[in-house]
């Protein structure tokens, strides 16, 4: 059951997959099927209050003990589909990703680091038995990456204001994301030299390769929607931007694609910008 809280979902966004129960082997597939059926499931606020409650301890907990037993439901085209949290494998691999973003007396500071040596022990031993385990959830701070816009279309935008926090986000089946991921790797190619727009866009699609082909695929602006003002948020269009972009470069105009490139990049260098702000 969702619990109000004050805390507020950090400056994060979301690409999530969400699996049908047939993608899952019993039991887990019973498990998420009575999940399903509860009159309230648990929100984003609540995972991120959860995992920020882990770290209060003294010393602090990065990665929970036991694996979540949650996850985000959705309904697609008449079949529940499921988006297991997997809080603790995201947690390892968020830690690893730790140290080559924060400089090391402010790591160390936050967790030390026999506590990280701990978790990184508990991962190696986790994956020699998981092997093949992947998270169902990415997550990107301060901005959303240019190539999860790849996977979507301007008509599957979804913005509301609502009571609360606004709500922004896409909904794509797989099969469209992957169709897409394919051709805008082709354009890439045929106009770029290999670089980091085209790994990360590779990374995306062996990811989604992992799941089920009836799968729904999310882009959610989380937290973001508190660092940009209202009516930028409403006027963003950034992954029409971006099939502009990858448009001109099929149609060999490079001044048409710099230019949908740059309102881009100068939308999102706006709200990086805020996480330096006092």
């Amino acid at each position: 059951m969702a619990v109000a809280s004050s805390v507020r979902v950090p400056y994060v966004a979301y690409l999530r997959v969400y699996e049908p129960l047939a993608a899952f082997p019993e039991p887990e597939r019973s498990y998420w099927a009575r999940y399903a059926e509860r009159d309230e499931t648990p929100t984003a606020l609540d995972e991120q209050r959860r995992a920020l409650a882990d770290l209060l301890p003294t010393p602090p907990v990065p990665v929970p003990v036991h694996e979540s037993g949650d996850a985000f439901v959705a309904e697609v085209d008449g079949a529940v589909c499921v988006c297991p949290w997997r809080t603790r494998l995201r947690g390892w691999q968020a830690l690893a990703a730790l140290e080559e973003l924060l400089p090391a007396a402010v790591l160390d500071a936050a967790l030390p680091p026999v506590v990280r040596r701990q978790a990184a022990t508990d991962y190696e031993r986790w994956r020699e038995r998981h092997p093949d385990a992947r998270p169902w959830i990415r997550a990107a701070t301060w901005h959303v990456p240019v190539r999860w816009f790849v996977l979507f279309d301007d008509a599957e935008r979804e913005y509301t204001k609502g009571d609360g926090a606004p709500v922004l986000r896409y909904r794509t089946p797989m099969a469209q994301a992957r169709r897409r991921v394919a051709r805008g790797l082709r354009t890439l190619r045929d106009a770029l030299e290999e670089g980091p727009l085209i790994d990360g866009l590779v990374d995306v699609g062996r990811w989604l390769e992992e799941f089920h082909p009836r799968s729904l695929v999310e882009l959610d602006y989380g937290g973001l929607v508190h660092a940009v003002p209202e009516g930028r948020l409403a006027g963003d269009r950034s992954a029409a931007e971006v099939a502009e972009g990858l448009a001109a470069l099929r149609e060999g105009d490079g001044e048409r694609a710099g230019a949908a490139y740059e309102k881009l990049s100068r939308r999102w260098r706006l709200v990086r910008e805020r996480q330096f702000s006092s």
